[in-house]
């Protein structure tokens, strides 16, 4: 049996390493101050493994197959995009083929995936907080069509029950990695502004998936350092709001396209942050905010347990 010892979730960017500030004062400043922070307090809640839910950014899944969840059960790789950390990452593996057995009991029949790749939305939160470890479970959240928020909150009840239940005796911390409001190019192929070489990679960049990223990544770049780049603020702090009062109802109740009109279409990647918080079943007690403009993106950090 596991023990549950914390929920932390916090946004990602690639601008984190690629616009790195000098200090709090500067655009980020106070978000990777306040991540710093987490990482000591998760220093002293000690775990024996990390859960980690994330999306991926085209470096792993493709529209050649695209499943809505992902579960590692034994090598993992960091993809190394963005200055995040590349090549092998330490597997939780017997937590993750006990939670991967209780879940398909419970209805839950996951991708599986002996060597899974993951990227920055996923590594770089995990980096930030702990090097214990983990359990990689992606969730799709980048292309539609997407698993539905309400699914997700029932993926996460269900990854509760699956930790506390597991054949793993140990201390399990849950990190939910996704950003709050940002705004990003089409990723639909059904999308007619989603054509040519763009189109043909998302489906077939499996083939190549180096030289998909070398190209894609200019387009990235080109997206950071506006000061005034599009951020939702008001929703942001809305979003944490409810998750401090324990409800997911009124935000599954927006529904895709009431999430997309407040947070964008990188908002999506808030399913992360429904499955760690049902799958906790506590409301956040300690969260920091900070709209990134440089970074097109709200930052956000939240925890189940007090921060110093």
């Amino acid at each position: 049996m596991s023990e549950i010892v914390g929920l932390v979730a916090m946004s990602h960017s690639p601008f984190a390493t690629l616009l790195p500030p000098n200090g709090p004062p500067e655009p980020g400043g106070r978000f990777l101050a306040d991540a710093a922070r987490v990482g000591e307090a998760v220093k002293r809640l000690a775990p024996d493994a990390v859960v980690v839910v994330g999306p991926d950014h085209f470096h792993a899944n493709f529209y050649d197959v695209m499943p809505p969840f992902v579960l590692g059960v034994e090598e993992t790789l960091g993809f190394g995009d963005f200055g995040s950390r590349e090549g092998s990452l330490p597997v939780a593996t017997k937590l993750a083929w006990s939670l991967r057995d209780h879940l398909s009991d419970a209805g839950f029949d996951l991708s599986l995936s002996y060597s899974l790749t993951v990227d920055h939305g996923l590594v770089q939160s995990y980096g930030m907080v702990t090097d214990a470890p983990l359990v990689p479970l992606v969730v799709n959240t980048a292309a539609p069509p997407l698993p539905s928020m309400g699914r997700c909150v029932e993926l996460g009840e269900a990854l509760g029950k699956a930790i506390r239940g597991a054949d793993f005796a140990g201390r399990v911390l849950i990190v939910a990695s996704g950003g709050l409001s940002h705004w990003l190019p089409p990723n639909d192929p059904r999308d007619p502004a989603v054509q040519g070489e763009r189109r043909a990679a998302m489906i077939h960049g499996r083939k190549n998936v180096r030289e998909f990223a070398a190209a894609r990544e200019p387009r990235v770049r080109a997206m950071g350092g506006d000061p005034n780049g599009r951020v939702n603020a008001d929703w942001d702090q809305w979003f944490l709001d409810r998750l401090r009062e324990g409800d997911l109802t009124s935000i599954v109740a927006l529904g895709d396209d009431g999430l997309e009109e407040n947070a964008g279409s990188g908002g999506h990647e808030i399913r992360s942050w429904l499955i760690g918080l049902a799958a906790v079943a506590e409301p956040l007690v300690w969260t920091s905010y900070e709209p990134v403009r440089e970074w097109i993106t709200g930052m956000g950090i939240g925890t189940t347990f007090e921060i110093a």
